[in-house]
């Protein structure tokens, strides 16, 4: 059984590697093209631009992580889990990022005549850095047993690799230093990327590209997973430090354009954290979630004095946030009686018919076809801006430094309302009744045989998810000055709706805390930033999730009863065998082991 994708001798495969990343990080150093018409101006000698700078980050960790097959001892900490896998799909990576580089400069300016030696220089040594790469022994060898595996196989089970040992205990406060490091390099790449002007598509596509094979490899590398443990073992420090680097997001953004879309950002993220009670853990399908997050707005803009406000009273910000947060609960209360009785497909057409009830009702309370208290199609303009604490929330206010902008004002207090759900979704999973939650989940009839009060519990996670919505609409009125019902339809181009509320949950990982989180931010920045993508959003969110339902379903962020669920079959595939990190002779002797 061979144990390489290629017959090469790892020494000389690794070595041919390292040759071919470095070619990859000189060339990025020489022109790409010869017009600065190219965003990113590739055009200059011994300056990196653009998506140069990109596949300069790839290459050289393709390099630093092909260092750690010598056992060089300070590289060694950098792949506690694969050697070799990681340094492929960062070979992939860079090569990924370099020949899109090379595609989008020949499309855009007109052929590959357009090219400067130095992307060629870049994309021949990142070829040549995945072809050698591929020679490398597996990490996980293959099993004798059954029939031989075909390319394709042999291929995916050369970027998997086996789990890493456990990590060697460390103080405390290195421990902490760690978390703290690592939310402060995840702020840094999430600001590199809401930084891209928005018309530089070229370059954010490169930054998915990169971000995407980087993540990956430093899951296989081990590293994402002792990140996990260290996470889960210092939890409210763990929060704290992303708490932290949130509030220091609006601190790095010089524009009002950015720090808006963090704001959305963060809301989308709230109510898919809010909807993740309703589906993660309590395991209801509800299609027309988005309408609570109506109820809230619309709730609060009609107290909150806007001179088309049918109500005409102008509540203080935390009586409307209560208005907001009770309605919404009635409502979900009121929707859940009846509807909670039925189970799976039944319930999520009830819910998915309630959404459009929601939004067809607050269109016709025009005084038309209804009493006229909506505004109809119209909706409720000129919602004023907030005034907190003899704070305006619609000028810009200097913090030392820094000038915190209108959209950066929101954006603090809306981290505010993220916390509060945040801290009502962690301990209500960890108590009696979010156990009770997963058990009706996982089995209804089983969990009601054992005395668990089933519609009970599932009225209750239906009001509490209902209510956390009510909460995020509150301060949406508000950013967005309007609220209309085309905004909180079941599907639509712009985010957030209930079906890209219920994708965010899936992506990131259902029942998890940070798993909507990192789904949100993912599924409204791309969109924001990619705009020329309007007119196939749909159809490319559909294979978005086809392949994650292929290749992923538990989420990007699952937990541990979700991986065991869905790749329990996979267990016998993927055996725990120690992997060798210290040399190419020795990455050459368990591959003649293998064989």
């Amino acid at each position: 059984m061979t144990t390489a994708l290629l017959p090469l001798p790892a020494p000389a495969a690794r070595a041919a590697t390292l040759a071919g990343a470095a070619a990859a990080l000189a060339g990025t150093f020489l022109p790409w093209t010869w017009t600065s018409a190219f965003p990113g101006d590739l055009t200059v000698t011994g300056y990196p631009g653009g998506l140069q700078v990109l596949t300069l980050i790839a290459a050289v960790l393709t390099l630093l992580f092909a260092l750690t097959g010598y056992g060089i001892p300070g590289l060694r900490t950098l792949t506690p889990g694969g050697t070799n896998s990681p340094v492929r799909l960062l070979a992939l990576g860079t090569l990924g990022v370099t020949g899109y580089a090379m595609g989008a400069i020949s499309y855009q300016l007109g052929g590959v005549v357009n090219l400067e030696p130095g992307a060629w220089v870049s994309g021949i040594g990142a070829l040549v850095a995945v072809i050698a790469s591929l020679a490398l022994p597996y990490d996980v060898p293959l099993s004798a047993d059954g029939p031989a595996p075909n390319g394709w196989q042999r291929f995916r089970n050369s970027l998997a690799a086996p789990s890493a040992p456990r990590a060697k205990a460390l103080p405390a406060w290195a421990e902490i230093i760690i978390i703290a490091v690592a939310f402060g390099f995840a702020l840094y790449v999430f600001t590199y990327g809401i930084d891209i002007p928005t018309e530089d598509s070229e370059q954010f596509i490169g930054f998915l590209i990169t971000a995407g094979f980087g993540f990956t490899a430093l899951t296989r590398a081990g590293l994402i997973g002792r990140l996990t443990a260290l996470t889960g073992k210092h939890r409210n420090v763990t929060l704290t430090a992303a708490l932290v680097a949130a509030l220091c997001f609006p601190f790095t953004q010089d524009t009002a354009e950015y720090a808006l879309i963090g704001v959305n950002i963060l809301i989308f993220a709230t109510v898919a954290l809010g909807l993740n009670v309703v589906v993660g853990l309590a395991g209801l399908l509800d299609l027309g979630y988005v309408a609570f997050l109506g109820v809230g707005a619309y709730a609060a803009a009609l107290v909150s004095g806007a001179p088309l406000s049918a109500i005409g009273v102008t509540f203080p910000f935390w009586a409307a946030v209560l208005t907001g947060a009770v309605v919404s609960l009635i409502f979900g209360v009121l929707i859940g009686a009846p509807t909670l009785r039925l189970r799976g497909d039944y319930l999520a057409i009830v819910t998915l018919g309630f959404g459009e009830i929601f939004r067809v009702t607050v269109n016709n309370l025009n005084g038309n076809s209804g009493p006229d208290l909506t505004n109809g199609s119209q909706g409720i303009p000129s919602i004023p801006d907030l005034n907190l604490l003899g704070i305006d929330f619609g000028l810009s206010h200097d913090v030392g430094p820094f000038t915190l902008s209108r959209p950066a004002n929101y954006y603090l207090l809306m981290l505010v309302v993220t916390a509060v759900v945040v801290l009502v979704f962690r301990r209500s999973g960890d108590s009696r009744i979010g156990r009770a939650w997963v058990a009706i989940r996982e089995d209804e009839t089983a969990a009601t045989a054992m005395g668990i009060n089933a519609f009970r519990l599932k009225l209750l996670a239906f009001a509490l998810g209902a209510t956390l919505a009510g909460l995020a609409g509150t301060v949406q009125a508000h950013v967005n000055y309007t609220v209309t019902p085309e905004q909180y339809q079941f599907a639509g181009s712009v985010p957030p709706n209930s079906a890209f509320l219920l994708a965010a949950v899936i992506l990131g990982g259902m029942g998890t805390l940070s798993g909507p989180f990192v789904g949100a931010a993912l599924l409204y920045l791309i969109p924001a930033k990619l705009q020329f993508m309007q007119d196939y959003q749909l159809f490319l969110f559909g294979i978005a999730l086809v392949l994650l339902m292929r290749f992923r379903p538990e989420g990007l962020i699952a937990d541990r009863r979700k991986q065991l669920e869905f790749h329990e079959n996979d267990e016998p595939d993927q055996p725990d065998v120690p992997t060798p990190r210290t040399s190419d002779d020795t990455d050459a002797g368990i591959a003649k082991a293998g064989a």
